[in-house]
């Protein structure tokens, strides 16, 4: 399996547990440019939540919600300006869903995150 359906899988996953919690997807992998993709967009309540996911095999080389460095999350701050800015969105958050798929799977959920 290469990285992008790897990736993709991870993306799989994190909306179904989403959507078990009562979240609707908008939208997925939204680009807005090379930097910036905006894994998923959902509703939840009156609250638009931007999903980052990361998923990795194992934590032998650190957890996945470790891999969003300050670049990384300023390049998903700058999708969600645009997003809020054409969708004229008041309510929102930015959420990480670190994703662990040995030895057994495991879903970490950090919500309304920051790195200011």
């Amino acid at each position: 399996m290469n990285n992008r359906s790897f990736g993709n899988n991870g993306e799989e996953i994190a909306c179904k547990y989403l959507e078990k919690l009562g979240y609707k997807i908008l939208e997925r992998n939204k680009h807005y440019s090379r930097f910036c993709e905006l894994d998923i967009i959902a509703q939840y309540k009156d609250t638009t939540v931007f999903v980052e996911v990361k998923t990795r095999k194992t934590n032998n080389f650190g957890t996945p919600t470790e891999a969003i460095t300050k670049s990384k999350f300023s390049n998903i701050l700058k999708g969600v300006q645009y997003y809020i800015s054409e969708n004229k969105i008041k309510n929102y958050r930015i959420d990480v869903i670190g994703i662990t798929i040995k030895p057994e799977l495991k879903i970490e959920h950090l919500k309304n995150i920051s790195l200011l």
